[in-house]
Order: C-alpha cells, then structure tokens, then sequence
C-alpha cells in the first residue's frame, strides 16, 4: 500500500478528470459492485462467522440484504437524481431561470466500525460511487476477517485512485485523519466521533457521523405484551446486541412488567433454547476486552434470567436484569451486548418529560395500542429514528434518512439520504441579457426603494 498522501494525491487528480462525475461510470461502477456481491456469498458469510459468528441468514438480513437494496435503488435513480432540478425564480430577477446542480464532494474519507462490518462499511461506498466520488475507506481492524474481504473486493473492481482501502489499527486511523478531504463519513462511538470531528475541524472539513447512545425501548400498559416480547428479544439480540440501534434498556408500566418479563423468557428460550451458550448460530462478543467489560456490569445486578458466559468463545447468555435504580453503572453507558436492563414507570408523560433530559439516542420504540401515548412520543421525543410496536425495522426502509441527533451523530444516510450526503448542491440563477433593472443600481433613489418593496409583497 503506497503512503495515505500519495493515494489521496492521485484520487484528486482522477476526480479531476471528471471521469466519476459520468453517469455511466457511476453506474458501471456499481453493477459491478452487485455482481461481486451476488457472486460472493459464501465468502461474506465466512468472513462474519469467524468475526462475529453471525448465522447465514443474520449475516444476508442484516448485512447483505441491506446493501443490495442500497445498490438497487441507486441504480435506479441515480440518473435521476443526479439531473438539475428546477426551482421557480422570483419577480425581482425577472426574466431569470433558477437551478439547483448535484455535485460530488470529491474525495472522501469513509471510516467504519466492527458491528456490522460488511454493510456499515459497504453501504457509504455505493452513496459515495452513486453521487461520483473517490473514497478511502477504513475498515474495523477489530473485525480483520470482514475488514480483508472487503480490502480484497475493492482491489478486484476499484483502482485505488479511485477507491482505494487502507487497512490497520488506531496508528493508520491517526495517519488517515491528520489528511486533508472533503467530506468524512464515519460510523462508530460518541467518543471516537468527537476526535474525528475535531480532525475535521483543521480544514473545515463536512462530516456525517453515525453513532450511538442509550436507546430506549417503551411498553406502556396497552402494548400486545406476548408480540412486545418477542420483538424487543429479537432487536436486543441480533448480532448478540451489538446493533446501535438495539433497545438499550426497557421501560415497562409497572402494571405489565411481570407478564412482559415472563414473556421475553419464554420467547429468549423459543429462539436460541434452553442452554443459548450450545446454540451454534448466537454471535459472539468481538473481543476480549468488550466481554469483559460486559461481564463487569453486569456483576451486582440483579439478573431474572440468563447471566452465564463463556470466556473461550466470547458468548455471553441472552441477559435480563431487574434494575430500581438509574444510577446503577449499566444505566451509565451504551452497553453493547446480549444484557437488557429493565425499569418500570407509572405515568407515561412523566416518564417521556424525564428522557428529554437524557442525551438524544439514535433510536427510540414505544408499543402501544394508545393513540394520544403514541403522539405524546413522537412529539416531545426527539432521537434518530425508530419504530411503533417494533425494533431496528425502521433500518429495512430505504426510503427513510438514517441517522442521529444531538450526541447520537449528525447527518443522514439511506437511499436518497445517501446520495445527499455525498453531494454538494450548487445553487445557480441565470439572467438574461435582455433587461437590466437600473433602480438595482446606486445611486439609490426614494422611487427605486418603493418599487423594491412592492416587489417582496
């Protein structure tokens, strides 16, 4: 791999032979891009079972899946959306005609994180191919199975002066960030996210950040508690709870939270058995140090069910805890893993009024039958994005912006989302020739200022 500098010198000056600015390079570049994939199935599910030990069918749903529909849609619209658009002028500029130019940022620095190794990382690519950017993209070493396929597909359809993948650890993620772009695109901790911001910072650089927080998850009284269950289990344990937008923590109305809890056992035992440890298809925890940092908070809690863990494999038991309090250190911080604490609450405006202290999550889901609850939520609520009577779904949705706010990140991605984030749009008005109002010209005259008012009415 040639130094960052050379590889970023050699992207601009592709980039500025316009050639990715060609629709039909734009296209090109992507149908490639889904042939590989397409091709490559059992490469991508080997690479995240020996990272995450993610099942096939987790691995096309929440990896593969995603991206195709990503490439899909960019196919299909990319011309489109890549046109001029029209926008109506005003009186004052008369005859004049107004245009808005999509045009890409140039070069891009794509960082990704080890949760959803393939499609975090793959996702932004085709944004940034679709809106006609060069990128350099930074895999996870923490996922270094999924990090040197995704190394190895690049090569295979990109020249790096194009796209170009600079694999390593925090020194290369260090060397990469003290470069100058035009746009930074990273997924990852709150914590990691301020450090790129302030490298962004240096050169007034734009950025989108995707990350994190606590999100919660809401059952209030009226909810359907055994399907409440059994979606909540299901969005906590995905990918072993590794999922940004996994519920958090539960807050259940303190007249349903025995049967909610009697429920999310049952449906824990219906999907991964009895002992979930011997379940072959359950995902690990990535490394050492994220399992025993779960481990720690999970030590004096009270635990209803689960608890157990296996240090060889990195498995940790589908986990619900009973917590009073929320000063309790897993209330702390995002936690990241198989464990659901959970609360109880008695009024439902008081306990949304009390989360509006909170940081803003990336996610927020509330189940209920309760229409005035649902709209006291939606409206006094603000977080990313997420769902009614569900989990994580709201991410199967190409057409809704994905993204955070407040802590929780800053920009949006996902389908039109994603051709936005990689583009710039260039306001441009043309004038004719013909007419040149001389009242817009000093020196300025009682006459000329009444007839510019009457033109703003």
């Amino acid at each position: 791999m040639p130094p960052i500098s050379e590889i970023l010198k050699k992207q601009r000056q592709f980039f500025a032979t316009n050639h990715t600015k060609d629709i039909s390079f734009r296209i090109a570049s992507l149908r490639k891009l889904e042939h590989w994939i397409q091709g490559h199935y059992e490469d991508i599910f080997a690479a995240l079972k020996q990272d995450l030990n993610k099942p096939p069918f987790e691995a096309y749903a929440t990896e593969i899946a995603i991206v195709l529909t990503e490439l899909k849609l960019m196919l299909k619209k990319v011309r489109r959306w890549s046109n001029p658009k029209c926008v109506a002028s005003n009186l004052i500029n008369f005859p004049s005609s107004a245009k808005i130019y999509p045009e890409p940022y140039g070069v891009a620095l794509i960082m990704s994180p080890w949760n959803y190794p393939f499609q975090l990382c793959v996702a932004p690519i085709v944004a940034a191919v679709a809106a006609g950017n060069c990128a350099v993209v930074k895999p996870s070493e923490y996922s270094p199975a999924t990090s040197a396929l995704i190394g190895k597909m690049c090569k295979e359809l990109f020249d790096d002066e194009h796209i170009a993948v600079v694999e390593g650890g925090v020194s290369e993620s260090q060397a990469l960030l003290n470069e100058y772009y035009d746009l930074i695109f990273f997924t990852g901790s709150t914590t990691v996210g301020k450090i790129v911001m302030q490298a962004a910072a240096k050169h007034l650089t734009p950025v989108v950040l995707e990350l994190g927080g606590k999100s919660p998850c809401i059952v209030d009284e009226t909810a359907s508690i055994k399907l409440a269950a059994k979606r909540i289990v299901w969005g906590k344990l995905v990918n072993a709870g590794q999922t940004c937008v996994a519920p958090d923590f539960l807050l259940v109305h303190e007249s349903v939270k025995k049967m909610l809890i009697e429920e999310m056992k049952i449906a824990i035992q219906d999907m991964y058995g009895e002992k979930p440890l011997d379940n072959q298809d359950f995902p690990k925890i990535i490394n050492i140090q994220h399992f025993n940092r779960l481990m720690k908070l999970i030590r004096d809690e009270k635990i209803v069910m689960g608890g157990d863990s296996n240090p060889i494999t990195l498995q940790i038991e589908p986990t619900l805890l009973d917590v009073v309090s929320w000063d309790t250190p897993i209330m702390q911080e995002e936690i990241f893993g198989p464990i659901l604490p959970i609360l109880s609450f008695s009024n439902f405006e008081d306990l949304i009024k009390m989360l509006t202290s909170l940081p803003k999550p990336l996610a927020a889901y509330l189940f209920t039958s309760d229409k005035n609850n649902e709209r006291f939520f939606l409206r006094n609520l603000s977080f990313g994005g997420g769902c009614i009577n569900d989990t994580i779904m709201h991410l199967s949705v190409s057409k809704l912006p994905f993204g955070g706010v407040g802590e929780s990140g800053m920009g949006t991605y996902h389908g039109k989302a994603g051709f936005d984030a990689f583009s710039h749009y260039k306001s441009i008005l043309k004038k004719s020739t013909l007419i040149d109002v001389p009242m817009r010209y000093p020196p300025y005259s009682h006459k000329g200022l009444k007839w510019l008012m009457k033109m703003q009415k």
